[in-house]
């Protein structure tokens, strides 16, 4: 009798220590899972960031090119037709998370969310290496992205503004492109646009129309 309760005893103990084997591989598994399908949401979401910002500067090229003079633009005088209220205060992301226009323009000039003198401004720096002929960014567009696109069955949680300035030489001009999405997510691209002159000419030899052209383009990280 006590050899039949010693091995059922162990029964039990081998039959508790697979249970809790199992169940640990099952937690395992789920929670592995679970991380690859928070890193494949997170990757999905910075690809459309990035896609966001691009739409935004494409869009706002096409605006500028009706432009014949980009002055008013540069100085903040003149703002685009996309903007969902005054350039200031604060946007409410999906998600939870929030962004401050004045800040945002801030870090752009300065990298710094407090205000910026002139001489933050000129500094030289490696973001901003042009020193006095560095862009004073001014706000030209800010809203959802939905808005943006009116019309096309896009429903992206995505807010994106459109920030110009004065390029590093004279008749260029400097646009900076930031979105801003759910997990934080938030995606830069700047370009450095011209327009074209009246005796350029195009791949066949023909006269090229008055129109608005990228000379450079890079994806800030």
């Amino acid at each position: 009798m006590n050899i039949i309760a010693r091995e059922d005893g162990a029964a039990v103990l081998i039959a508790m220590m697979a249970v809790l084997l199992m169940t640990a591989i099952g937690a395992a598994l789920i929670i592995s899972s679970s991380s690859e399908s928070v890193m494949a949401a997170h990757f999905q979401t910075a690809v459309e960031g990035r896609y966001a910002a691009g739409v935004m500067l494409e869009r706002g090229m096409d605006d500028l090119l009706a432009m014949g003079d980009w002055s008013a633009v540069t100085t903040g005088l003149v703002q685009s037709r996309w903007v969902d209220g005054p350039p200031t205060g604060t946007r409410s992301i999906p998600g939870g998370s929030k962004i401050d226009l004045t800040e945002v323009l801030n870090l752009a000039n300065c990298q710094k969310t407090a205000d910026c003198s002139q001489a933050d401004i000129v500094q030289a720096t490696q973001d901003r290496p042009w020193g006095d002929r560095n862009p004073d960014w001014k706000l030209y567009a800010y809203a959802p992205l939905r808005d943006l696109l009116a019309g096309v069955a896009v429903d992206s949680q995505f807010y994106v503004l459109l920030l110009v300035g004065s390029g590093p030489a004279a008749n260029l001009l400097a646009v900076r492109a930031e979105a801003f999405g759910p997990h934080g997510a938030h995606a830069l691209v700047e370009a450095t646009a011209g327009r074209t002159a009246a005796a350029e000419k195009g791949y066949n030899d023909e006269p090229v129309q008055d129109s608005v052209k990228i000379l450079s383009w890079r994806e800030v990280r």
